[in-house]
Parts: structure tokens; sequence; C-alpha cells
């Protein structure tokens, strides 16, 4: 994305530290001069047909006449850039197609965001926040890390945002939405001390209902927008060498519900190969059990049709931070120092998507992020035979997270197997032990890890310098090493017993949970075991154990523990059954009080104490090696090789520590940079090939905690973030704008893009491939990236033309982006996969010259695309439809 005339490049590139940032032109520029943009991708204001970087540049006016403030509408408007919206969690950044698919809390993003020279190492601070009073947005392609921040393997966004000045500004915009959405924002500024300082506030409010209602509750809708922001700067320039600037900023927290806009589909009959899916305990079957079909104004046609939630709420988000930027000129070079802290706080209550009492929360996180970083940067002055930057960079990241799970009164009746279920909804005891077998129950749970206590440390030294061998040609070199210093404390508990705790096993992994243990053995001879011990029938030998089941965990040898389970054997069976002790109950009651355990015991999954995972300590490297040759003043020719790698993580996979490997990536490309027709015609392009090494995504692992367990021959599987061997990207990105034609600016860019897995021999199967015998993972080699089209493109055009005399100008704006088809899911399911979409956003409008006042309709989705975000075999989450707007646009 390029700019459209020599003014809007001027407006692209952010004054240098300590000067006045230029006014923008009031009129559309006579002669437009495209090759003039300029960028900062190198710590530096440099012509872009200069840098021999792949690179896409979107202009903040363009964001501000299309209403396009989000980080989703930001990257439709740049090659071979996407962004996956999950929940303002779990959202993230793809370059070439890689690193779509979310990730984990522990986990650095594959694709960067730098705002204002601080470098964001967590998805979450991009996804839930608007990007207003933007002054560019650069997209830079392949892995960076030389120059920029912290080191990433795929690529960098960096937005920068109007800086203070010292001449006066009172800027404003108001838009009415459909939904009762109101967007408005404001930008103040100019001196505070002329020539000393200056500030300048921005302030931002977006509120609207979302298009879903939820008809439980008819005030949540999905997918509703509640932000308020604002950021305050000071520009202090007390010498001509030396500036500081410093920003506050604050996004007080609020509530947007991103999760539960989800509509459910009759699940699939047959699995891939032909057999019968029984659908024993699929969501359908058991809306048909009598515990829920005797609320007659809920049927399956509801949960099919209407998006009913008891227990959906808002994800809470909110955020805060502050930077301090400061210059020096010093004998030709200048100092720089960034010092920077952020923080973010999540929360998410979810539901399972029904009006029933099943889950109070259906499993959210509650997290606590935490930045600290600090950058010190020497610039050469550009020119002469060699220029060059180094420094140093150290970033403290601290993240809490708790996974938490409430179950409600329904729970049991929602989670029974069949058999479990018609047994205890048999009578009123059974009915009582299937309410409390589940009922108020809390923990801190998650196939990672139920409480997470990160720290990530962070500290590198790089150097970039440009070789001017000769007139035509430069050979740019960077260097870089980043020591990585990661550890990860958790534990997995329960922190309520709810209702019953004395349905609670005995012990879990090593964890006294206060209860019993009974256990129906189906091995031999009908037998029961009781904490241990055989209570009826011969049982020669050890205790057996069914394959599939999970085995008896009291420890048998603790006398005190023993006589304690035994108690509450007895303790149940009288609050149940009113019988003297357990050994009075029939076998029928005995299995009621088994059955009402397992399903407690099925649910709260795998506990453990707190521990400490395998930290990941390494130095890695990171390097560019780029010549460039200029051919003439029109065109511009450039080869680069550059690596880049991310940090191993810090886990845990149901308790047991589980290190994953860095991802490193290997990026080739060739292109070229040329002015065309008089420099009407910009057209950049290039092809790129990427070799990633152990890239890190969801794989198919061995369950070493259950495998344990159950110790029956069998090996257990799970899935858990891992490496897959490799992955390979390769294709050709076009990038260009064309302003022959008076009044019009007409910009594309567009990739070809195949990601493939080159190597994936442990993917786990798919929904489809879930029946009986199938094998526990599958070899997915040479099969497409999740999450990657093969094809995207984006145009955009730019009319303006004065009108009446002159003092009006008319302008209309329009951004088509379209993806080809690709899967939305990391198992790469025939039923995961997105067709191919293209959505519209326009808008057109009268301003005076002056730019005092301007009103425009804007409309986003124009033609109502309808694709779907994602979909499994019984669900998908639809489109946001078209929304149309009026946006007044003044200075005061």
């Amino acid at each position: 994305m390029l700019a459209s005339s020599a003014a809007q490049a001027a407006d692209a590139a952010p004054a240098p530290a300590g000067s006045a940032s230029a006014p923008a032109a009031d009129a559309p520029a006579e002669a437009p001069a495209l090759d003039a943009v300029v960028v900062r991708s190198r710590n530096r204001i440099e012509r872009l047909q200069d840098v021999p970087l792949s690179v896409s540049v979107v202009q903040g006016a363009e964001l501000d006449r299309l209403s396009a403030y989000g980080i989703d509408a930001i990257t439709k408007r740049a090659a071979n850039v996407s962004w996956n919206l999950g929940n303002q969690r779990t959202s993230s950044l793809s370059i070439r197609g890689v690193g779509k698919i979310g990730q984990t809390e522990a986990q650095d993003p594959s694709v960067g965001t730098i705002v204002d020279g601080v470098n964001f190492a967590y998805n979450a601070l991009t996804s839930s926040f608007d990007f207003v009073d933007v002054d560019t947005v650069e997209v830079t392609r392949g892995p960076q890390g030389t120059l920029l921040g912290k080191n990433t393997s795929l690529g960098v966004i960096n937005i920068t945002t109007r800086r203070p000045s010292f001449t006066p500004t009172a800027d404003y915009s108001l838009e009415f939405r459909q939904r009762d959405g109101l967007f408005a924002t404001a930008a103040l500024g100019g001196p505070v001390v002329d020539g000393l300082l200056a500030w300048r506030g921005t302030f931002s409010v977006n509120r609207g209902q979302g298009d879903i209602v939820n008809q439980y509750n008819r005030d949540i809708t999905y997918t509703n927008t509640d932000r308020v922001s604002g950021r305050v700067q000071f520009l202090y320039t007390p010498t001509p060498d030396f500036s500081a600037r410093v920003a506050v900023d604050l996004q007080p927290r609020a509530g947007e519900t991103t999760n539960g806009r989800t509509v459910f589909t009759p699940t699939p009959t047959t699995f891939s190969n032909g057999s019968v899916n029984s659908l024993a305990t699929d969501n359908g079957t058991r809306l048909q059990r009598r515990w829920f079909t005797q609320n007659t104004g809920y049927t399956l046609a509801d949960y099919y049709n209407v998006l009913s939630n008891d227990n959906q709420r808002p994800l809470v988000t909110g955020s805060r931070g502050a930077a301090a930027e400061l210059n020096w000129k010093l004998a030709g070079h200048t100092l720089t120092s960034i010092t920077a802290y952020k923080d973010y706080h999540f929360d998410a209550v979810n539901d399972e998507g029904t009006p029933f009492d099943v889950y109070r929360n259906a499993g959210g996180f509650w997290n606590d992020y935490r930045q600290v970083s600090q950058e010190l940067r020497i610039s050469s002055a550009a020119g002469g035979f060699l220029d060059y930057q180094g420094g140093l960079f150290l970033m403290d990241v601290h993240n809490v997270a708790d996974y938490r799970r409430w179950w409600g009164d329904d729970a049991g009746a929602w989670f029974a197997t069949p058999a479990q279920y018609n047994r205890l909804d048999a009578d009123a005891a059974g009915r009582v032990l299937l309410l409390n077998s589940l009922a108020n129950v809390k923990t801190s749970y998650n196939s990672p890890t139920g409480v997470q206590d990160i720290r990530n440390k962070s500290a590198a030294v790089f150097a970039q310098a440009n070789w001017h061998l000769s007139e035509p040609l430069t050979v740019t070199t960077g260097l870089r090493f980043t020591r990585e210093d990661r550890s990860n404390a958790g534990r997995s508990e329960i922190t309520s017993n709810g209702s019953a705790p004395e349905l609670n096993p005995s012990i879990v992994n090593g964890v006294g949970l206060g209860g019993f243990d009974s256990f129906y053995n189906t091995t031999s001879t009908a037998k029961w075991v009781l904490n241990g011990n055989v209570v009826s029938g011969a049982l020669p030998g050890a205790v057996n154990v069914a394959p599939g089941t999970v085995a008896l965990t009291t420890d048998t040898t603790n006398a005190a523990l023993l006589a304690q389970a035994n108690a509450q054997a007895d303790a149940a069976a009288r609050k149940y059954f009113g019988a003297a002790n357990w050994a009075a109950l029939t076998d029928a009651q005995k299995r009621q009080l088994a059955d009402a355990q397992a399903i407690r015991k099925s649910q709260v999954g795998v506990l453990f104490t707190q521990r400490q995972a395998e930290g990941f300590r390494s130095t890695q490297p990171a390097l560019v090696l780029s010549p460039t040759y200029k051919f003439n003043t029109n065109l511009t020719g450039y080869v680069s090789y550059q690596h880049g790698e991310k940090a191993g993580i810090s886990q845990f996979v149901n308790g047991v520590s589980s290190l994953v490997k860095p991802e490193k990536t290997d990026a080739y490309e060739l292109g070229f940079k040329s002015a065309l027709l008089n420099k009407t015609l910009i057209l950049n392009a290039d092809v790129f090939l990427m070799n990633i090494k152990d890239y890190q995504q969801s794989v198919r692992v061995v369950d070493e905690y259950l495998t344990a367990l159950n110790n029956d021959g069998t090996t257990y599987y799970t899935s858990a973030t891992g490496n897959v061997p490799k992955v390979q990207v390769k294709g050709l990105e076009v990038d260009g704008v064309y302003g022959g034609i008076p009044n019009l600016t007409l910009r594309f860019s567009g990739a070809y893009n195949r990601a493939i897995y080159k190597e994936f021999p442990n993917a786990a199967q798919p929904v489809e491939n879930g029946y009986s015998g199938a094998p526990a993972y599958r070899d997915i080699s040479g099969q497409p990236l999740a999450g990657a089209p093969r094809y995207s493109f984006n145009i955009g055009a730019d009319y303006q033309r004065p009108v009446f005399g002159g003092e009006k100008v008319f302008h209309a704006s329009a951004n088509l982006a379209f993806s080809s088809s690709y899967y939305s899911d990391v198992l790469l399911s025939a039923y995961s996969g997105v067709p191919k979409s293209t959505t519209v956003d326009a808008a057109v409008g009268l301003g005076s010259r002056s730019k005092s006042f301007d009103v425009s309709l804007v409309v986003k989705n124009l033609f109502n695309d309808d694709t779907v975000r994602n979909q499994t075999w019984n669900s998908y989450t639809p489109a946001i439809p078209r929304s149309v707007g009026i946006q007044f646009v003044g200075k005061l």
C-alpha cells in the first residue's frame, strides 16, 4: 500500500523527533510524485523505493476516510498479511500465510507489532484496540530483528501515530452507525511553551451492539464493541540536538462478547470411513434426555437456530502503557533510548451454548500481563561509504494466567455417558447424585495448565550496516544475538468442591481431595472395589482395571487416608440412601454412587501441585544479507537472505513438563522496485521462499500422565503445542499504485502464496476420523498450512475532485479485499474449509477545502459478504454483516 501523492508521502513520514509535523495539503495534489513515499522500517526515514525489503505502506489518511481503525481493517489494506479473529486473547497476525493460528500464553507471536517504537510481545495487545490518529502503518515481511525491537521469525507490523507539533491543532470525527453504533475521536495539541514543549492528546470512544442477539439475555449481543481509549504525548525540545517524547495511554476495562458467536448444526452421522457415528454423547443427543426435554420452552430446533446462552458474559479487557523516547545528536550520530511499560488484562466467562445450567464458566482465562522494555540505539548519518545502526534491547515479561471452569446444576446430566445417565435418572436418589456430581464444582484446569506464572526475559545486541560499494550497488548486512530466559510455574487444582465434597476421589496425582474411591470392576466376574480393597466377590492377585477407565487412586499404604476414605464412603451411603454404611447398599445403589464419582472425575481433569516446568534458555541469532542494485533512478533490484528465530516454550502437558523447541526461519527474496510512466505508476514485486524448521503449532503427543495413571499397556495421546518439523512457504507478491488519472489514485497489492507442511508426521486426527480403531495421529506432509489462502489481493481507489468553484471537495474511497479458500483448523478437517471471499468497504462524501468540515457515508462490507469466519463439522462462526454509518470530520 503506497502513498497517492507527494503530499501524502510527506504525511506518511513521521517528523524527526524535535521537529514539527508538516500540515497536510488542503487539496488534491496537481502532480503526483508517487516515488516520494517514505518509511521507517529500518529506524530511519528512507524512500520506500530504496529499501531492500518487501514492505507495504498504509496511510493513516486512508484509514480515516474508511473508518478503518481495527487491526483487522488495517491488514485488509496490505499485501500477504491477514488477521485471524478468535477472541481478544486468541486472535493472531499472519504474514505469508504463517502465524495465523492462535497461540498459547507462554509463546511469542511469529509476527511482531511495534507501536511508536515499542514492541508488543503478546498478540492480545493488538486485538481489542482501535488504532486512531495513525500516521502510517508499515508491513515488513520476512524475519526481523537486526533493527526492529524484539526479534520475530516472520515479519513486523510497524504502526506510527501522529506526533506532537508546535502547530496548534484540534481535529474531531463523529460517526453514527447501525445497531446503536457510535465512534468518536478527538486529537488536540500544540505548543505548551512555544519552541520548547508541545503536546498532543488523542481520545476515542467506540460503542455499538452486535448483529446477533443472545435470546436468553437480550442485552448481550455478538459481536458488540465497547472501547474508550486515550493517549497523551509531550514533546520536549530544549536544544536542536536533543528531544524527548513522553507518552501515556489508557484503555479502561470494558466488555465485548466475542466468544459465543457460534451457530450449531447437526453433527454428521457417519465418519470418514463410512462407519456409523452413534452420537451417544453429542450435544443434540444430550438435549433429548428427559432432564432437558422437561423444559418445554427450549427444543433441539432452538439449539440449531438461535443463540441462547445463560452464562455467557462479555470478555473484559483493558490496558495501560507509558513510554519515553529520548534522542541526542552527537558528532554526526543519533543516540536513541526508548523505555516502555505496557500491561493488559483479560477475563472470559463462557457458556456451552444452551440456556441450561451446565457451565457457569465453560472455561475462560483470567489474565494479567505486563511487559517492560528498554532499547538503546546509535545511528550514523546516512550517506558516504558506510552508514550503520546498532544497539541493545531488553525486555521483561510477566504473565499470570488462570484458566477457570465452573459447573452448574445441569452439568451431571449433560456429561454423563448414556449408561450413567440411565442408571442415575431412574429414581429420586440417583437424580440427586446426578445433580451433585458436578454442581458448583470449580477448578483451575486446562490441558496445558490451570494456573501459569510465566516469566520471559530477553536481552539482545544488534547491528546493521549499509555498505555503499558504488553509486548503484549497496550491500546491507545485519546481525543480532538474543539471549532468551523463559520459565513457567504452574498447577491445576479444584478451587471449590461444590455441593458434594464426598463425591471427590480420595487422591489424584498426589493431590489429596478428601473423598473416596469405588469402582465396579468388569474385567472378569463383577466385583466391587472400595478404596483399593476388594469388598465383594473373589479377586485373585492384584486389582484389575478395565482398559480406558481411570485407575483407583487410594493410597492403601496410608492408614489415616484409608480410614478417611472409608468414612467418606459410609457418609455418602447415609446421605443419599439412608443406609448405615457403604456395605449396606445394594449393588444398584453402589453403582449409582460410582457413576456420580466417575462423572466428576471425568470433568475435573488432570490435577497437580505447584511445580516448575523445564525452562528455555538459549542464545539465538538473527541475520540479514541483502545486496541492492539501482539500475537507474526508476528501477532498483535486490536480493535478500534473512534468518530469524522465535524462542522455545516452557510449558506443561497434563502436569508433565514439555519443552517446545525454538522456531527457525530462513527466508530468501528476489525483488524489484520501479517507478514507471513518468512516475505515475509505482510497481514493486518479489518472489520469496521461506523454510521454517520446528514450526510451533498444535501437534499430537504422548500423554505421559494418562499413560502412567492407567498403566494398562495402552499408550494414550493428547494434543498440545509442539513442533512441526518443516514448513515451507513460497510465492509472489506485488504492491503498487497508479496516479495517472486526474483526481484518482488506484492502489493494488496481491500475493500468490503456497504454504505447506513440508514434514508433519504427527498431526492429530480431524473430527471426521474419530471412528473406532483410527490411528492416534496422521501424516499430513505436503498438505496446505492451516489458515493460509493460496491467493489474496486488495484494490483501493481514492477519488477527490474540487467542486462548487473549488471551495468544496467531493471524495469517494473504496477498498476491496479478496482471499481464496483455506482451512480454518490445524487438523485440516474436511469440514473446516473457509470458502473464498470478497469484502468491499466504501465511502463517499463532501467537505470544505480547508478541511474545517466533512461529511461522508461509510459502508463496511458493502455487498454483505456472508463467508463464514471459521467452521467445524457441527458449528460455524458467521460473518459480520454490512454496516452503514454517517461520519462527520472537522477541525476547530
